[in-house]
């Protein structure tokens, strides 16, 4: 069991409710969160960030923890 980020959703909703491309270093400099950190969230599973991040994120993409994270059962 581990927390999935989904990150890269959101970038795709905002780019297509912006009807532009929204980079991530766009987002990192929107939101205050380092470009590594986003990238490590989206490319290393089980990756662990502080509530200030999800925070941030949150903010930037006006959405809930929820939208930012999502809980996944391994399966086996």
């Amino acid at each position: 069991m581990m927390i999935r980020f989904r990150v890269v959703e959101l970038i795709a909703d905002k780019s297509f409710a912006e009807r532009r491309t929204v980079s991530l270093n766009e987002v990192a400099a929107g939101s205050g969160v380092h470009r590594a950190t986003l990238s490590k969230m989206i490319n290393q599973p089980g990756v662990n960030v502080g509530s200030d991040v999800i925070d941030k994120l949150c903010r930037y993409f006006a959405c809930q923890p929820g939208d930012v994270m999502q809980f996944v059962v391994d399966q086996e």
